[in-house]
C-alpha cells in the first residue's frame, strides 16, 4: 500500500505543473533559466521549465501528501525533489541537443521518480526494493498515462 501511495504522490508532483499550465495559461510562466544559453549554444533548461511549474509541484504535493497519510514535510520533499530530478533530466537533454519538451525514455521518468524516493527513504524507512518498485512502476505507467492525458486534452504532447 505504501508503494501505491508513493506512486500516486509522484504523479501529483509531476502532474501539477501541467495542471497549473492549463488553469493559469501564461500567468507566472517565467522560465527558470530566464532564457540563458550556455556555451554549447543550448538553453540551460528550456522554456518549459518554469517558476509556475516548480511552485505548483511543491505547493500541491505538500498539500496533498496528508490525504495519503504522509506529513506535509514528506510532500514538500517529494514535490521539490521530483522537480529537481525533472530539471536535471532537462539539463542533460539540452546538453545532448534534444529540444525542450522532447521525450527520452528513461531519462524523462527515472530522475523525477528516483531522486525524491532516495531523499525520503530514511524518513519513511522504506527499503531499496520499495524504491526500485515505485521507480519501475512510474517508468511503466507514466507514458500510457501521459498519452491518455493528451487524448483528453490535458497534455499537449503524448509523453
Amino acid at each position: 500500500m505504501m508503494e501505491i501511495k508513493l506512486l500516486l504522490l509522484l504523479f501529483v508532483a509531476n502532474g501539477s505543473p501541467i495542471l497549473a499550465a492549463r488553469l493559469l495559461g501564461d500567468r507566472w510562466r517565467k522560465a527558470l533559466d530566464n532564457g540563458r544559453i550556455l556555451s554549447d549554444g543550448q538553453p540551460v533548461l528550456g522554456s518549459s521549465k518554469t517558476i509556475r511549474g516548480l511552485a505548483s509541484a511543491t505547493l500541491i504535493t505538500t498539500l496533498v501528501a496528508p490525504l495519503f497519510g504522509f506529513s506535509w514535510m514528506t510532500g514538500l520533499l517529494i514535490g521539490s525533489f521530483a522537480m529537481l530530478g525533472d530539471l536535471l533530466s532537462s539539463f542533460i537533454k539540452r546538453r545532448m541537443k534534444y529540444a525542450p519538451s522532447s521525450m527520452v525514455f528513461g531519462l524523462d521518468q527515472i530522475p523525477e521518480s528516483l531522486l525524491p524516493l532516495l531523499i525520503i527513504r530514511p524518513l519513511l524507512e522504506i527499503d531499496w526494493l520499495q524504491v526500485a518498485t515505485v521507480t519501475a512502476a512510474f517508468l511503466i505507467v507514466e507514458l500510457p498515462l501521459s498519452w491518455l492525458l493528451c487524448k483528453v486534452g490535458i497534455r499537449k504532447q503524448p509523453y
